[in-house]
């Protein structure tokens, strides 16, 4: 193996690197990187799984729970998307839970777009058939869902404010999408 010492390492380029874009309605932006692992665990793990995440797993349909940055969201009976804003280390974090559970960490995998304003659920609507009025998707609601030929998992953060996780594979083609019905949803 060759000597790394004194070595200039390869960096990582962040997906969508400078994007921004959308309209007056509906304004998108990169959210800042984070830790993200897909956990999977049984009903009787997730008491110690919560504590050790310091937020309760939710385990109803549709629902999230945050706390300080972190954000835990439902996505089946067994399965959530943990995401730490902060960068924490979530495999070291459920592993303290002592509990059997699979944690696989996708933080390089995922990416995620924010889109903020009066016509977001527009924006959002002009790719994907789910119902996003505060009714039927109220702040905290999650899902996982498609955005025309792309998977998505939804999060509303606040009425008008919601994140976009997607792979960063796809993420200059759930951009763009974005950004054009951003635009319609400006007129």
């Amino acid at each position: 193996m060759a000597d790394l010492i004194g070595a200039e390492l390869a960096t990582r380029t962040l997906p969508l690197s400078g994007f921004h874009g959308g309209s007056a309605a509906a304004a998108l932006s990169v959210a800042a990187p984070a830790t993200r692992i897909s956990l999977r665990a049984k009903p009787d793990a997730v008491a110690a799984l919560s504590g050790a995440l310091g937020l309760s797993l939710p385990t109803k349909a549709k629902t999230s729970a945050s706390s300080n940055g972190r954000h835990a969201l439902w996505l089946g009976p067994d399965e959530w998307l943990v995401i730490d804003e902060n960068e924490a280390d979530l495999i070291a974090a459920v592993a303290s839970s002592n509990m059997l559970h699979s944690a696989t960490d996708i933080s390089h995998r995922n990416t995620a777009i924010i889109v903020k304003g009066r016509g977001a659920a527009v924006a959002i609507n002009g790719g994907c058939p789910q119902d996003l009025s505060l009714a039927a998707f109220p702040v905290g609601a999650c899902s996982r869902t498609v955005l025309a030929k792309a998977e998505i998992v939804l999060l509303r953060t606040a009425e008008d404010t919601f994140r976009v996780e997607c792979w960063r594979s796809f993420s200059p083609y759930v951009s763009t999408l974005l950004a054009e019905a951003a635009e319609d949803a400006g007129n």
